[in-house]
Parts: C-alpha cells; sequence; structure tokens
C-alpha cells in the first residue's frame, strides 16, 4: 500500500485572492486576500459594514465574487456550490442564530449530524459524536433544554457545537461570542484554542477585541472592504491605520 501524502503546512487551509464583491456602484469587498491556516485561529476585524461577513458569503458561495478566488487546501472553489464546499471540510456560523429552536440543544447536533451522515459514505456515529461534542463544548448540562430556553451566550456555543458535527476542517465564525457574559468568553476562548490545537483551521468575525488578541495568531483588518492590516495581534495593535479606523487610541488588553 502507497504511503499517503502528507498536506503541506505552508499551504493555507482556506486562501482568498483579491476577492472583489460589488453591489451595483457600491464595493462592499475591495481585493481582499486572507490566509487561514490549520491549527490556528485567523481574526478578521474591522467595523461595521466593513465587508467581513461578505467575504464569509463569498468563502462559502452564498455570494459570487465579482473577481478573485477562493481557495481550499490549495484547489479553487470560487465557481462551486456551497454544499461540494461544505464537502471538502468547510463549515460556519453566523451573525444572527440559525437553529431550531424548539428542538433541544442535543437534538440541533443530531439534526446537523444526520444530514452530515446522508451526504458522506463513510461510516459516522452520530450519537457518539453527539455525546462527544457536548462534553467538548461544555454543553452537556443543557442538552436536552430546548435552544429556545437557554442563555443566547449558550446557543452560540450550539451552533459552534452543530457545525462542529459536519467533521470540518475550516470553521468561519461570524460574532460567535455576541450575548456571552464574561465567563462564557473565557470558556468559548479555551474552546477555540483547543480546537486549533487539533488541527482546526478558524477564521473569526469577532467584535470582541481582548478575544481576539488573546486567541489569533494572525489577524487581517478591513474597512470600508478593503484589506488595511494583516499580522499578528501586537503588531495590529499597533498599526496607525488599525487605530484610526477601529481600535481608537485605547489599547487593547
Amino acid at each position: 500500500m502507497g504511503s499517503r501524502e502528507l498536506p503541506d503546512p505552508a499551504t493555507p487551509l482556506l486562501e482568498t485572492r483579491g476577492i472583489t464583491v460589488r453591489f451595483g456602484g457600491h464595493t462592499a469587498v475591495d481585493e481582499a486576500s486572507i490566509a487561514v491556516h490549520r491549527g490556528t485561529v485567523t481574526g478578521l476585524i474591522g467595523p461595521n459594514g466593513a465587508g467581513k461577513t461578505t467575504l464569509f458569503n463569498t468563502v462559502t458561495g452564498l455570494q459570487k465574487p465579482t473577481s478573485g478566488q477562493v481557495l481550499i487546501d490549495g484547489v479553487d472553489v470560487t465557481r462551486k456550490a456551497p454544499y461540494k464546499r461544505a464537502h471538502m471540510g468547510l463549515a460556519r456560523t453566523f451573525q444572527r442564530l440559525e437553529l431550531f429552536l424548539s428542538l433541544s440543544v442535543r437534538d440541533n447536533l443530531r439534526v446537523a449530524g444526520d444530514i452530515h451522515r446522508s451526504g458522506t459514505r463513510r461510516r459516522y456515529d452520530v450519537e457518539a459524536e453527539t455525546d462527544r461534542l457536548l462534553e467538548l463544548t461544555g454543553l452537556a448540562d443543557v442538552a436536552h433544554q430546548d435552544v429556545s430556553d437557554i442563555p443566547t451566550g449558550r446557543a452560540r456555543v450550539v451552533e459552534v457545537a452543530r457545525a462542529l458535527m459536519t467533521d470540518p476542517r475550516v470553521l468561519l465564525l461570524d460574532e460567535p461570542a455576541s450575548g456571552q457574559t464574561e465567563k462564557e468568553t473565557d470558556d468559548f476562548a479555551e474552546l477555540l484554542v483547543r480546537l486549533a490545537s487539533d488541527g482546526l483551521a478558524i477564521c473569526l468575525v469577532e467584535h470582541d477585541l481582548p478575544l481576539v488578541m488573546r486567541v489569533c495568531s494572525q489577524i487581517h483588518v478591513l474597512d470600508y472592504g478593503a484589506l488595511i492590516a494583516s499580522g499578528t495581534p501586537q503588531q495590529v495593535q499597533k498599526d496607525p491605520a488599525v487605530i484610526a479606523a477601529y481600535i481608537g487610541t485605547e489599547a487593547v488588553a
């Protein structure tokens, strides 16, 4: 039996090259190029309306770019349908909660697992994976509660856990800490670090800058659709363009 070719660690699991999205005369994303590597959390930050969610929609195939490319593990997927990108290991959460509110936390995960199993040929134990992810994400104590009965901050984690049920390689998170308490955010930060350490590539859109600076190894900053800075948290915090456009004069703890 031949040896399996190992992935090149220098190749991003997710990459956009010069993505531009125009709506009529408005440019929502302007030649944005970002890279997200396996085993890391990469931040995508910027003011409201900077184009972050539009870029996410383009990456997942919900929005067609005017120009540019989207690559997953070096493969150009710009013309591929969203479900094909999902089969390649791409998953996401949304800025607005997209959950089955009348179902329990556990059943929300099971639904995702059943859909994933129907679309893959490999053996997949939905019940076992549901149990594993409920424990991993700290949701076991509310597993049998309806999602409508738990706090918003924990419902955000349910959405992350549901995305993880598809066994992704790349996970896009759109403001997942919104509505979380300080304790919930601390727990969530630990979860992100653990997921990345297990090899997942995570791209995080988030306005909680202390969380971003805590968990991200690289950060891309958008303003009016254009990439104005990329670098480590330390580099981004000191960048004059980022300070002027988004962070302000106060240092982020």
